[in-house]
């Protein structure tokens, strides 16, 4: 199974919400997805950043940006937020933890900037910054170090760049590029990416070595399977 790894987001005092993520995905040890899109469209209004199994996070906010969907279409209104965190906490507590989707859920609507933290298991967190995935620790003491009431937008864009830079560079499971989503009061703007972090190295050198480099000590022929002849045959029955 691939995995996403780190997600954050800021509940800006200017009336918006910034989410941030890194690109990475992977499995075990190995990097599967370079840049991963881990910022997931819920609403015109509603953004999800998800951590955890790749698999889990992207087939549950699609099922909930379905439903938020045919809410929109049944009450004539535009979704709020909170509509979504239930149903997302919901499903997720029936399932006891086994659908591994860590999230944050951020939005803006008629009640005005909203930010969440979503755990696997369903239980929930409002908070004016948040972190989930295996990069939060090292997000999260940059958020707690450079947080300030009455930010503006710029100063919101550019903490969540480093919080997620900061987990890009101090976790292996986090990686590449970092993705920042901004939710105003009536648009939504997605920089994709926002900054490259991790760029690929070129080589150093030229690794082609010429024939006779290295030494041949001694050599067996193989006979191929076509020029063996059968020399003794036996059937054996079976009662």
């Amino acid at each position: 199974n691939s995995t996403k790894n780190q997600s954050s987001g800021i509940n800006a005092e200017y009336g918006g919400v910034v989410l941030g993520a890194d690109t990475r995905a992977t499995g075990g040890s190995i990097v599967c997805d370079l840049n991963c899109e881990k910022i997931h469209y819920i609403a015109d209004n509603v953004y999800c950043c998800g951590a955890g199994t790749a698999a889990d996070t992207e087939f549950t906010t699609k099922m909930i940006s379905s439903k938020m969907e045919l809410l929109k279409l049944r009450t004539g209104r535009e979704g709020r937020v909170i509509s979504a965190l239930r149903m997302l906490k919901q499903y997720l507590f029936r399932y006891q933890g086994h659908i591994s989707a860590a999230l944050v859920l951020g939005g803006v609507d008629v009640n005005g900037p909203a930010l969440y933290t979503v755990y696997p298991h369903g239980s929930t967190d409002k908070l004016p910054y948040v972190t989930m995935g295996s990069g939060s620790l090292a997000a999260m003491s940059v958020f707690e170090d450079g947080f300030k009431m009455g930010m503006n937008e710029e100063e919101a864009k550019n903490l969540v760049f480093h919080a997620i830079r900061a987990g890009i560079v101090n976790d292996l499971g986090s990686g590449s590029n970092v993705d920042i989503t901004v939710i105003r009061k009536g648009n939504v703007e997605v920089f994709r990416p926002y900054q490259v972090v991790c760029k690929k190295s070129e080589r150093a050198g030229d690794y082609t070595f010429p024939v006779g480099t290295t030494v041949v000590t001694s050599s067996t022929e193989m006979v191929p399977f076509s020029a063996l002849t059968v020399t003794d045959e036996e059937v054996m029955e079976i009662s």
